[in-house]
């Protein structure tokens, strides 16, 4: 019995040790260096507006449908955009689900954008990214979809794809992937444009 209380002491009182610095110290200190660094990010890069409105994150896509606002790429995320449920369609290149719906998608982007029905349009205008969750577009997809937010907001043309090209993001680390428009970033600009417009 002394033999076993010999060996349990020390291996109960490196648990305790390793509790404290794994389970507490360790943490504590992570987050206070990532809230001196990197407090934006820490925090979920969240876009707050001039009124201290919190709109979203600029890491996560949301879904916008009026004609006013640029309009994501298509989310197989649960109800379009849900982060709880992040991920793809997983349909594979012969599903005809995935057929039907990039058929739909061709469709409703032609006609929301007055397009005729031999008009090019861009892929992620019709197809959900890996995530679901993607918040950009790419540049040629918001500048077939300019015309149709100027005409409702009626404002120049020029005016919106001016903004939209104040507002392209370049590649991370500006060589990976490609440039592309944050799309509640730029109906964000879009509104604080129509409130300042004459």
């Amino acid at each position: 019995m002394k033999k076993l209380v010999t060996e349990l002491r020390p291996a109960i009182a490196s648990t305790v040790i390793f509790a404290v610095v794994c389970c507490g110290l360790y943490p504590l200190v992570v987050f206070g260096i990532s809230q001196a660094l990197f407090h934006d990010k820490a925090n979920g890069s969240l876009i707050v507006g001039k009124d201290g409105t919190i709109h979203g994150s600029q890491l996560l896509g949301q879904q916008f449908t009026a004609d006013k606002y640029f309009h994501s790429r298509p989310s197989a995320a649960g109800n379009g955009y849900d982060a709880t449920s992040s991920g793809g369609s997983n349909f594979g290149p012969t599903s005809k689900k995935l057929a039907d719906s990039i058929t739909q998608n061709l469709a409703d982007y032609r006609s929301r954008n007055g397009l005729s029905t031999n008009d090019a349009v861009p892929a992620d205008a019709v197809t959900a990214s890996g995530s679901g969750l993607d918040p950009h577009i790419s540049i040629h997809n918001a500048e077939v979809q300019a015309p149709r937010v100027a005409k409702a907001r009626n404002l120049p043309v020029e005016k919106v794809l001016e903004l939209l090209r104040r507002n392209i993001d370049p590649p991370s680390l500006g060589f990976l992937g490609e440039p592309g428009v944050n799309v509640l970033k730029l109906n964000l600009a879009l509104d604080d444009l129509s409130t300042t417009s004459p």
